[in-house]
This record gives C-alpha cells, sequence and structure tokens, in this order.
C-alpha cells in the first residue's frame, strides 16, 4: 500500500488507489472507484461507485462525487461543491445508474466552494468557476464562469490568472 488512509475513512472493495494518494477523515470510497496517484481527499469526501479520478487532483472537505462523475488530472474541487447525476430524481422512482447524466470535468479545472454542478455537462480544461456558482451548462476550457446560472464572465490561463475580462 503505497497511499495513506486514515483509520476513520471506510475504502469498499474493488477500490483501486494510486501511489502518494492520501485520503483524510472520515472518507467513504465505494466499489469500482478508481483514484489516481498524488491525490488529496480532504474531510468527509464521498466517492461513489465507479467514479474515476485523475491523477493530482485535490478534493477540498465535505465534498461527495457521484456515480456518473468522471475527475481528469490536476482538478481542485473546493469545499462542500456539488455534483448531481439525475435531472429528475424521486425517492420512490429511482432510475439506477442507467438512468445518470455523466459529468465530466476535464484537466486542470477548479471548482469554487459551494458550487453546484448539475450534471449533464463538462466543465473545460483550465476553466475556474467561481465560488457558489451553479452550472448548467457545458463551460468551455479556459472560461472564469460565475453566477446562477453560471455564465461565462472572462478567461483564465492555467495557473488561473485572469487574462481577459
Amino acid at each position: 500500500m503505497n497511499y495513506y488512509v486514515h483509520e476513520s475513512s471506510y475504502i469498499d472493495v474493488n477500490v483501486e488507489i494510486g501511489d502518494d494518494t492520501k485520503i483524510w477523515h472520515f472518507c467513504h470510497i465505494q466499489s469500482g472507484a478508481i483514484i489516481g496517484k498524488r491525490c488529496t481527499l480532504g474531510q468527509n469526501v464521498n466517492i461513489a461507485n465507479n467514479v474515476r479520478i485523475g491523477n493530482e487532483v485535490k478534493i477540498q472537505n465535505n465534498v461527495s462525487i457521484y456515480e456518473g462523475v468522471t475527475i481528469e488530472d490536476g482538478v481542485f474541487l473546493g469545499p462542500s461543491c456539488v455534483f448531481t447525476n439525475d435531472l429528475t430524481p424521486r425517492a420512490r422512482y429511482p432510475k439506477g445508474s442507467e438512468g445518470y447524466l455523466p459529468t465530466l470535468v476535464k484537466e486542470g479545472a477548479s471548482i469554487g466552494a459551494n458550487s453546484t454542478i448539475v450534471c449533464g455537462n463538462t466543465i473545460g480544461k483550465y476553466a475556474m468557476v467561481a465560488a457558489g456558482s451553479v452550472v448548467t451548462k457545458d463551460i468551455p476550457d479556459f472560461c472564469l464562469v460565475m453566477g446562477i446560472p453560471a455564465r461565462i464572465c472572462g478567461r483564465v490561463d492555467e495557473r488561473g490568472n485572469i487574462v481577459k475580462i
């Protein structure tokens, strides 16, 4: 085992975790999940069944990544950001994984604290979602978005510097 898991966390069977990854307090990694190398999962992170997470991903406290979500390399997920996987959920009429809409967060993107990512959308490479935003449509590469719903308000470079407003 070339990764760290805090004793308060649960790792289900059939999970792959890359070298030098750190999984902190009260996390749950569910069956079929794949987590890359050199990732950090903060306190109280839930990774659902069959989720794919790339290398060098930083997931802050209180983030749940549900089935149907794919996170590429170098992504930053701010505290308490939220992903969905069903546009019309019902407790009495669950659709199961066949009804989930896929969400993709591409390489180097950042999602700010308390943002909501509605399922079925793609967040482009190195895009930046401002804190508290609600993403309801695809975000192009290198775009800065903010608001409810999130709208393009500028462009950023790979380091997150605003290059155009």
